[in-house]
C-alpha cells in the first residue's frame, strides 16, 4: 500500500494508463469519492485545477455539524444523516473533528421561543444515535448566562441552552482526505485542470486536461467520470450538456473574521434580529468566525463578501452581543464559498433544501449536487455505488468508515503497512504528545495545536525541529503556528504557492492582516524547497 505522505503531485501516474474512474474536483466531495472508489479497488484518477480545498470546501464554517436549523424546515432525515456522520468522523479523525458546545441565548423578542428551543434540541439529540462525542442538551437560566458571558444583551433576556457539535478546519481536512486517497491507491495531482469531457457514441470517457506546470494538454480515459468541480461544474459541462445540464441554484455564504473573546470557550447559534436568520459566532484559532449569512449568485465568480453583508454580521452580533463593541475596524479577514444546490422554488434561502443527489446526465458521467461538508464522506459512498453499477460491477460495501484518516492514533501509518480499524484513546495520546513537544521547550498552546493539527504525525514535526531547531518559532505573536509547519507543508503536504501553505494547510491569511510574515513564510518555503 502507497504512503498518504508526502502527497505526491503524480503527473506521470495520470498519464501512465486508463483508470476505472476519474473524479475531477479536490474539494471534500472528490476526495472522499476518490477514497472511497480506492478502497473498493478501483483504479482512480483524482484532480484539481488549483489546489486541494482551494474552492468551497476552505470556505464553510469550519464545523462538523447535524444542522440545528434544518429542524426548522423538517429536514429530519438530513440532520439524522448528518449527525450520524459526526459521530463516525469523529471516531476517525479525533485529532481533526473536535467537540464544541453551542450557547442559544433566548430573550423576549426572540423568533424561536424557548419552548421551541427546547423541543427542537430535544429531537436533536433524539436524532444522534449511537455514542456521540458531545453531551446532550443543558438549560441555564439569566442569571447563568450573564454570569458567564456578560458582553450579551440583558433587556429581555430569559435565559438560554446548550448543545454539543463538532469543530474541524475544512481545508486541511479535505488535504488528509486526498492524503488517504493516495495511500488507498488513488493518482492524484493538483495544478491539473479539465479543459473538456471526452465523449464517445454518446458516453462521456474521460476528459482533457491541462497540466499547469508544463504547460501540457493530455487526455484521460476512464470508465467514469464525476464532475465535483462544485459551482464551476457547469462551466466543464456547458458544451457536452448544453440544455440537458440538471437545473442547480449557487449560494453564496459569507464569514467575517474577528479578534477572540476573551475566555471565551463555547460558540453561540444567535437568530439575526434584522431578518430573524441563523447565524454563528464561534471561536477558532484563537480568532472569532461570525457567519454565515446567505445569498443566491449567479457565477462563482461573485463569491465575494460585499459591504453590505459585512455591515449586516457585525450589526447582528452588536445588537445581541453588544459588549463585545466590534467596528468594521475589527474585522480581521473575510471570506465566501458557494455551494451548488437543487433548484427549486423556497420560501427563502434558508428553507432551500441541501439533500443530495447522484444526478447522472449523460451515460458516463456523475453530477453531485446538494450535500454540505459534513456528510461529504456517506454521499461519496452513495456516488462510488452509482460507479460501480455504471461499470457494471457489484455493489461492495464502503470501507471508509472502517479506517482512521491519516495522523489519528492507532490508525494507518505511512511507515508501515499494520493498519487497524481501533482508534485507541485519543486523550491519552494527546497528553503524552503534548509532554513530549512540551519538553522541547514548545509552548503549551503550540503543542496542543500541533498535536490537534498533525495527530500522530507530529513525529515529522520533531525530526523538523532536530534538523533546525529555529523552526519552533512562532509565525504569529498571538498564535499557536509554528515555522516548521510552513516547512513541512512544503516538503510533504503538497503546497506549491505561498496561498497553498497560508490559506489552506495553514489558516495565516484569515487570521492575520498582511504584513512581515507573509515575507518570513515566504523565505520558509524557499529554505523548504532547497
Amino acid at each position: 500500500m502507497a504512503s498518504a505522505f508526502p502527497l505526491v503531485r503524480d503527473v506521470a501516474g495520470l498519464k501512465a494508463g486508463r483508470f476505472d474512474l476519474l473524479v475531477i474536483g479536490g474539494g471534500i466531495y472528490g476526495a472522499w469519492t476518490a477514497y472511497d472508489a480506492a478502497l473498493r479497488g478501483l483504479s482512480v484518477a483524482l484532480v484539481e485545477k488549483t489546489d486541494w480545498g482551494c474552492g468551497t470546501s476552505q470556505s464553510s464554517s469550519k464545523l462538523i455539524h447535524g444542522g440545528l436549523r434544518y429542524l426548522e424546515h423538517y429536514e429530519l432525515r438530513l440532520v439524522r444523516h448528518a449527525l450520524a456522520e459526526r459521530r463516525v468522523l469523529s471516531e476517525i479523525a479525533p485529532h481533526l473533528v473536535r467537540p464544541l458546545n453551542f450557547r442559544v441565548p433566548v430573550w423576549s423578542y426572540s423568533r424561536v421561543g424557548r419552548m421551541q428551543l427546547l423541543a427542537g434540541l430535544t429531537l436533536y439529540d433524539f436524532l444522534a444515535t449511537g455514542k456521540q462525542p458531545v453531551p446532550r442538551y443543558k438549560s441555564f437560566s439569566r442569571v447563568q448566562m450573564e454570569a458567564a458571558h456578560p458582553y450579551l444583551a440583558k433587556p429581555g433576556l430569559k435565559g438560554g441552552l446548550r448543545y454539543g457539535d463538532c469543530q474541524e478546519d475544512d481545508a486541511r481536512m479535505t488535504m488528509v482526505v486526498v492524503a488517504a486517497a493516495q495511500a488507498a491507491g488513488a493518482v492524484c495531482a493538483n495544478g491539473v485542470a479539465a479543459q473538456s469531457l471526452i465523449e464517445h457514441e454518446g458516453r462521456v470517457v474521460g476528459a482533457r486536461l491541462l497540466d499547469d506546470e508544463r504547460g501540457e494538454s493530455f487526455e484521460l480515459r476512464a470508465g467514469v467520470t464525476v464532475n465535483a468541480a462544485g459551482p464551476w461544474a457547469r462551466a466543464l459541462t456547458a458544451s457536452a450538456l448544453g440544455e440537458t445540464a440538471p437545473a442547480v441554484k449557487l449560494v453564496k455564504g459569507v464569514h467575517l473574521v474577528l479578534p477572540a473573546v476573551p475566555g471565551l470557550e463555547d460558540a453561540f447559534l444567535l437568530t439575526a434580529p434584522q431578518d430573524g436568520r441563523v447565524f454563528f459566532v464561534i471561536p477558532w484559532q484563537h480568532r472569532t468566525l461570525v457567519g454565515t449569512t446567505e445569498a443566491a449568485i449567479l457565477d462563482p465568480r461573485e463569491t465575494v463578501v460585499t459591504e453590505a453583508e459585512s455591515a449586516y454580521l457585525l450589526a447582528a452580533v452588536n445588537t445581541l452581543l453588544p459588549g463585545l463593541g466590534w467596528t468594521e475596524a475589527d474585522v480581521i479577514g473575510r471570506f465566501a464559498g458557494a455551494r451548488t444546490l437543487q433548484a427549486e422554488d423556497a420560501d427563502s434561502l434558508s428553507a432551500q433544501t441541501r439533500e443530495f443527489v447522484v444526478s447522472q446526465p449523460r451515460p458516463g458521467l456523475i453530477w453531485p449536487i446538494g450535500g454540505k461538508y459534513t456528510t461529504g464522506r456517506c454521499d461519496a459512498a452513495d456516488i462510488v455505488d452509482h460507479v460501480l453499477a455504471m461499470l457494471g460491477r457489484p455493489i461492495r460495501e464502503s470501507l471508509s468508515h472502517r479506517y482512521p484518516l491519516p495522523g489519528a492514533p492507532g490508525g494507518l501509518h505511512e511507515d508501515s503497512a499494520r493498519h487497524s480499524a481501533m482508534l485507541g484513546d485519543f486523550t491519552g495520546w494527546q497528553a503524552e504528545a503534548m509532554a513530549a513537544l512540551r519538553a522541547r521547550g514548545l509552548a503549551a498552546d503550540i503543542a496542543r495545536s500541533l498535536s490537534l493539527r498533525h495527530g500522530t504525525r507530529v513525529a515529522r514535526i520533531h525530526a523538523l525541529l532536530d534538523e533546525q531547531p529555529a523552526w519552533a518559532a512562532r509565525l504569529l505573536d498571538d498564535a499557536p503556528l509554528i515555522e516548521a509547519e510552513v516547512v513541512l507543508a512544503v516538503r510533504e503536504e503538497g503546497a506549491r504557492s505561498l496561498e497553498d501553505v497560508v490559506r489552506r494547510r495553514l489558516p495565516l491569511s484569515l487570521i492575520a492582516r498582511p504584513g512581515a510574515w507573509q515575507q518570513r513564510v515566504a523565505k520558509l518555503m524557499e529554505a523548504a524547497a532547497a
